[in-house]
């Protein structure tokens, strides 16, 4: 055992001596566990970063001539890097030949992917170096360098020694650099991602999306230095407990030194008031040299105030091991699904979901997105005021993740979101199909659970979208989902479901041939004749998270899928107005329709926020 209960020796072999040795012994075990010593010390890294590329993994620029924001991406590089973003994925090229046999414009020649290439570069690089100089102002035992999120692919050199090397592009890493830190100078880290796809294994997952276009690099969630003392807090979870007004908390503690006690406490403050509220028992514990290991607690909230879209008040769990501190935000919620109703649960309550999906990494690509998902205030504007305005309570996070900053604000206005890791891969055909290192998504998807387990904002996994794979229910929803000590349900695209309570995925855009058959109409008229039931059965609770695919681009004008669907009812020369007044109509007929009938626990359209693309 690397960890066990210790109490001092005042204690275990004095038991008949006096009550205030006792007392005092006992007092000062106490005094060590309080939160307000052995405070971590975080440095931000974000700002700007010099930028440079290479072809090699391992030719480091000699000079740097771009600058670029972090968090951000590698096409806000100043000067700009050419065709930085430009690679046709094996799914675009997949999808430009079914448009082709479709009869529709294709924005591009289709072909099939020999096997084992995630894709075609259209630019003349593979790797992007990125540099900043930085000073730490007080000395701790171990120094971790964690970059939240970076694509494609992540390795780490500080002062010109490599630390390491990280395949995930959508999930947090993590590199032990205390020994190359320079405590008293100037140091230099240098970061080097992928500049496409096509430099990770194919059986690794960089994102799959038969409708993006651009797959762009870069740096797009926070860096941060952590500073502390042993043991380190590597990661605390909380589970609220409703019906018990408790919380169950696991904290994950790291020695890298020698062998050492310590007193393990947490404190609970509500967030905004910073009132204490609960605070655990403190633990005595031992951990062995270079030993990992979870310790679990339960606390009591008494009269907790819960987490919900109308009050979404939360608390914040306040931990100290002595050398190591750390602060989790959290909500008292619990959200399921009854198999036998269908509806979704939010603390014992029915709960409807209302709302739409969100594709940030095809919003990446759009012209006008810039600097916007890493502005707070258009964020919260996107999450919070817009959502309230049309008594929106819940988004899906559709195939790519968002920076940590989108789910905090998420946490705050009371959204629910369905979070859905970045995979769409349809239907395996002779043309196409993915085969995923098992090993190397199960680390992946265990890590996009660590990073996200503490946001009440978010209620439902998503596995991937639209996929037909038995990998995701035989492996690693069974697997990953014991990781959330929450127990959400899983959401398992075009797979069965794995557990009773966990729902299917709708996607029911009725009369979608209108949009590329002569013959085809939209009769809205139709929906009179029809329930709104289930596509796929009444056995599990459904949920729809996509419909309306009349889509129209900024200006007005018809995408390749709905360009022969306009005319058919304005005429050749209708006006943008007059085509986004249509859509308007028929959008709220559809949602009306699925709304009530009430077959579905939620009804989310598709989509929010995605991208200003003809071929999208």
């Amino acid at each position: 055992m690397s960890i066990q209960t210790v109490l001092p020796d005042v204690v275990r072999h004095n038991k008949s001596g006096s009550g205030v040795a006792w007392s005092l012994a006992l007092l000062a075990i106490l005094a060590v566990a309080s939160p307000t010593e052995a405070q971590r010390v975080e440095l931000s890294l974000n700002g700007t970063w010099e930028i440079d590329d290479s072809v090699q993994p391992e030719q480091m620029p000699d000079r740097f001539a771009h600058r670029v924001p972090v968090p951000g991406l590698a096409h806000l590089a100043e000067p700009p890097l050419e065709d930085v973003d430009a690679f046709d994925s094996r799914e675009l090229l997949y999808r430009r030949l079914v448009l082709k046999r479709l009869g529709l414009r294709t924005d591009g020649p289709g072909q099939v992917a020999r096997k084992g290439v995630a894709g075609i570069p259209r630019q003349d690089r593979s790797y992007l170096w990125y540099r900043r100089r930085f000073r730490v102002a007080q000395r701790k035992a171990v120094a971790v360098l964690r970059i939240a999120k970076a694509q494609f692919g992540t390795a780490v050199w500080l002062n010109g020694q490599k630390i390491g090397e990280y395949p995930g592009c959508f999930t947090a890493s993590y590199f032990d650099v205390t020994r190359a830190v320079d405590w008293k100078g100037e140091n230099t880290l240098v970061v080097r991602v992928g500049a496409h796809p096509g430099v990770l294994p194919d059986t690794y997952p960089t994102g799959t999306d038969f409708e993006k276009l651009r797959w762009t690099p870069g740096i797009y969630d926070r860096v941060s230095l952590r500073l502390s003392d042993n043991p380190v807090i590597q990661h605390v979870q909380v589970a609220p407990k409703i019906d018990r007004s408790e919380i169950l908390v696991q904290t994950q503690l790291k020695n890298y030194g020698p062998a050492l006690e310590f007193t393990l406490k947490h404190q609970v403050k509500t967030w905004k008031q910073k009132k204490l509220v609960a605070e655990s028992e403190p633990k005595r514990l031992r951990l062995a040299a270079g030993a990992t290991t979870p310790v679990t607690h339960r606390i009591r909230i008494p009269d907790p105030r819960l987490w919900s879209p109308e009050d979404p008040f939360l608390y914040v769990l306040e931990t100290t091991s002595g050398g190591d501190s750390a602060r989790t935000r959290f909500g008292m919620r619990e959200f399921r699904f009854d198999p036998k109703t269908g509806k979704a649960y939010l603390n014992g309550k029915i709960c409807y979901l209302r709302g739409s999906s969100i594709t940030l990494h095809r919003f990446f690509e759009d012209p006008l997105s810039g600097r916007l998902p890493w502005d707070d205030a258009w964020v919260r504007r996107l999450l919070d005021e817009i959502p309230k305005q049309l008594h929106w309570n819940a988004f899906r996070f559709c195939i790519g993740p968002v920076p940590e900053r989108w789910f905090e604000i998420a946490d705050e206005a009371g959204l629910l979101i369905q979070n859905e890791f970045f995979i769409w891969t349809a239907r395996p055909s002779k043309d196409y199909f993915r085969h995923w290192d098992k090993d190397e998504l199960l680390r992946q998807c265990s890590d996009w659970v660590r990073d996200n387990w503490n946001y009440p904002s978010l209620v439902i996994w998503d596995s991937c979208n639209e996929t037909h794979d038995p990998v995701f229910g035989e492996v690693i929803i069974p697997t990953v989902r014991k990781l959330d000590l929450s127990n959400r349900p899983w959401e398992n695209g075009y797979n069965p479901p794995v557990a009773p309570g966990d729902p299917v995925e709708d996607h029911p855009y009725l009369f979608i041939r209108a949009g590329h058959s002569d013959n085809a109409r939209f009769e809205m008229t139709e929906l009179e004749k029809m329930d709104g039931r289930r596509r796929r059965g009444d056995q599990y609770p459904a949920i729809i998270n996509e419909y309306d695919w009349l889509w129209l681009r900024r200006d007005g004008t018809p995408t390749v899928a709905t360009e022969k669907l306009y005319p058919k009812y304005l005429g050749p020369d209708t006006t943008s107005d007059e085509r986004f007044a249509l859509q308007a109509y028929w959008l709220g007929g559809l949602t009306e329709f699925w709304r009530a009938h009430r077959h579905h626990a939620g009804v989310l359209h598709y989509g929010y926020l995605i991208y200003d693309q003809p071929f999208g």
